[in-house]
């Protein structure tokens, strides 16, 4: 924890000299220091039935400062649990206030898919230790690029409108995702206690990995003489350049005392072994003083057909049989259909810290079940300074 520290400390100064020259400095901060366990042998959303408190921990700091007129320069420097507490930079973007309603951001930011996505990982800003799981996993939250803000009203009636555009790259374990010529417009608008979004996005998706590389080449030299057809499988079960499509939807009512909210998200990658993914989640709590109690239930659908057996059913009788069963399993590996029942509280100790207590139920839908049924505890402290 002091190598950490002193890392983060050298990191945040380097990045304040920089500013230094040309505006006073902010910086802001926030924490969540997270324990959980599940019930069973198994892991389930980095947890598994030994206490940890890492895997949903993190400390970050987030600097800014006015680097010319209407110009601001943001760098946000996150250190998580589940990454030994390495210290990398989430976001260093310019923001150009063209006028009282319409800005322009270039560089690497939030890409702004989820109600939450601007705070995804401040755990103040919300009633749950982590938002819902099944809507919120996602290949990628930061974008490499420009967005565009435009904000205004109309009577009792607010609306945000963004539009983003540009590349990203994510690495998860051995697992490479690219993606570029991405375009993502999304819609917010609030009235009274209500607010309502809806997001279309779109790119051309690339996915890496030793593991399917080695899958899909032994695919196309399963048999001698046919690498032709075998190859021209393997090729659409690859994630290589293909087009990939995202689209949600979010609803709010929230009067102070009580609220209650949802959202919905499909995520398509055509021509490849990925399954069409759907999910959503409903969430409705109370605030009493300074406690709020809450509920959550989430879904995620992807258990989608197996696609590409009409290239099978081209190839000799003898070769459907084991050929159909390696397509069959390339795609299976990455169905996905299971929900999360959640009860929890929240207390709010001071004006920055909140205290927060959570038990879950997962229910694999699958079978056989890929992950079995368990229980998730987990207990939180988050604060913002």
């Amino acid at each position: 924890m002091k190598n950490f520290t002193h890392k983060l400390s050298a990191v945040a100064l380097l990045v304040a000299a920089g500013f230094q020259a040309q505006a006073e400095v902010r910086i802001n901060g926030f924490a969540n220091f997270t324990a959980g366990k599940t019930s069973e042998d198994v892991t389930l959303f980095g947890y598994t039935d030994d206490v940890d408190f890492s895997n949903g921990s993190l400390f970050a700091l987030q600097v800014s400062g006015d680097v010319a007129e209407n110009v601001t320069a943001t760098a946000q420097i996150v250190s998580r649990g589940s990454n030994d507490y390495d210290a990398d930079f989430e976001w260093a973007y310019l923001t150009y206030e063209m006028d009282d309603n319409s800005s322009l951001t270039a560089g690497r930011f939030r890409l702004p898919l989820f109600r939450y996505s601007t705070s995804l990982d401040v755990g103040y800003s919300y009633h749950w230790i982590a938002a819902p799981s099944t809507v919120y996993s996602v290949l990628f939250n930061n974008l490499n690029g420009i967005r565009y803000d435009y904000a205004n009203y109309s009577g009792d009636l607010e609306y945000l409108v963004q539009v983003s555009a540009g590349s990203f790259n994510a690495n998860d374990d051995d697992t490479s995702t690219n993606g570029k010529n991405l375009v993502v417009v999304s819609g917010e608008a609030v009235y009274n206690s209500f607010k309502g979004r809806l997001v279309w996005g779109r790119g051309d998706i690339t996915l890496e990995s030793e593991e399917l590389s080695a899958a899909l080449t032994g695919l196309a030299n399963a048999v001698p003489g046919f690498e032709a057809p075998l190859g021209a499988i393997a090729d659409n079960l690859a994630v290589d350049d293909d087009e990939g499509t995202f689209i949600g939807a979010g609803l709010e009512f929230d009067n102070f005392n009580w609220f209650v909210s949802a959202e919905y998200t499909v995520i398509t990658v055509d021509d490849s072994f990925a399954p069409e993914d759907v999910a959503y989640y409903v969430t409705a709590g109370a605030r009493l003083g300074k406690w709020t109690p809450h509920v959550t239930y989430q879904v995620r659908d992807g258990l989608d057909d197996v696609k590409f057996l009409d290239q099978v059913a081209q190839l000799p009788a003898p070769l459907q049989p084991s050929i159909g069963g390696v397509v069959t399993a390339l795609q299976a590996g990455s169905f996905e259909d299971y929900s999360v029942s959640t009860v929890g509280v929240r207390y709010d100790a001071t004006t920055s810290v909140a205290i927060k207590a959570e038990f879950s139920r997962f229910d694999n839908k699958i079978e056989p079940e890929i992950i079995i049924d368990t229980n998730l505890f987990a207990v939180s402290v988050n604060y913002v300074f």
